[in-house]
């Protein structure tokens, strides 16, 4: 998934769930960093104090991608979570590949297992941070299904093709693959060979995976699924009754997933964002932004604008800043992932 859901329609459900603009702000503000926090390493400040942080995405064109233990620190935890074959202890679900394909959230014990952990971290000075990365990884379950987050054949993709008009695309899927990734020069991780394709909300299409099965899916109906469940995750995280979105606002973000058509993803944002300040949703009028790494982004609010600057200067509101909270619970994220839920399942990774 892009921008639009991970910040936007994130919003939208915690709104739902009866978060106040403040607090789903934040969840939807971490929910999207988690595609944009690519760097890691060492701050180091002016009076002597320090603050490492780890990267919870790696850049489209990036040589880490190509290194098995970097996949399994990032992809895995954070964007192609294990499904375990569908399996809810670590049974006879298959090979470490079988076990490691993403599944969609409801159909994942990993995925629950996962959201009952973050329920835990209520209360926590990072809990709104850290529910917004469990957010990411949840919707992305949906989108991602079927591929895996290490390099396999796997995830190979042949024979894609558009199964719904969309007005999108002048040529076919196939046609537009081949032409992105000039021959499978991209190499088989996640789901590196269909580019964008489960990325776009409004997209009903097919393929061939790596074994040869023919696989169709239907964005439209996976992507409002999605939206409901983090609703309704969040209705369970806050103690209120869990009846997911109104049925209003689920009609309005089906339609505006089956409207804003852009293959850009920064596009369709924009109409979520026009949307939401118009007071489409039954939470009323808002105005929401998101900025990565610009003079209004988190990193900024708790750096300042030089971020290549070896030496920054401190504050003590760094301890209290969003940037500076959202890397601690990254960090607790991926160590809760790899080391306390996924050998549960029987899987080791990294």
């Amino acid at each position: 998934m892009q921008i639009d859901f991970h910040h936007a329609v994130t919003y939208v459900a915690a709104r739902g769930a009866g978060f106040s603009h403040e607090e789903a702000d934040i969840v939807a503000y971490a929910a999207q960093y988690v595609d944009d926090a690519v760097n890691d390493g060492t701050v180091c400040f002016d009076n002597k104090s320090m603050y490492t942080r780890i990267s919870s995405a790696h850049k489209t064109v990036d040589p880490e991608n190509l290194v098995d233990a970097s996949n399994h620190l990032v992809w895995l935890p954070f964007h192609f979570l294990p499904g375990n074959a569908g399996n809810s202890d670590k049974g006879s679900a298959g090979s470490f590949i079988d076990k490691i394909i993403c599944l969609p959230g409801n159909k994942s014990a990993v995925a629950q297992k996962m959201l009952d952990l973050t329920l835990e971290t209520k209360g926590k000075r990072c809990a709104l941070h850290r529910l917004g990365i469990t957010m990411h990884v949840y919707a992305d379950t949906w989108a991602h299904q079927g591929f895996a987050g290490v390099l396999h054949e796997v995830n190979e993709v042949d024979d894609a093709e558009e199964t719904d008009n969309s007005g999108v695309f002048n040529s076919s899927l196939a046609d537009e693959i081949v032409s992105w990734i000039g021959g499978k020069v991209i190499p088989p991780l996640g789901h590196g060979r269909a580019q964008v394709l489960p990325d776009m909300p409004f997209l009903k299409w097919q393929y061939r995976n790596g074994k040869n099965k023919l696989i169709e899916r239907n964005n439209i109906e996976e992507f409002c699924t999605a939206a409901n469940e983090l609703c309704r995750y969040m209705q369970r995280y806050r103690g209120v009754p869990i009846d997911g979105l109104p049925t209003a606002d689920q009609a309005t973000i089906k339609d505006i997933f089956l409207t804003a058509k852009d293959q850009a993803g920064e596009d369709r944002h924009r109409a979520w964002l026009q949307a939401i300040k118009k007071g489409r949703f039954s939470f009323g009028s808002a105005t929401i932004s998101y900025d990565n790494s610009g003079r209004q982004s988190w990193k900024a609010q708790a750096l300042g604008t030089s971020f290549d600057l070896p030496v920054h200067s401190y504050s003590d509101n760094f301890l209290e800043s969003n940037w500076k909270l959202f890397h601690d619970a990254v960090q607790q994220h991926r160590l809760t992932l790899l080391h306390d839920i996924l050998p549960l399942y029987g899987i080791c990774a990294a």
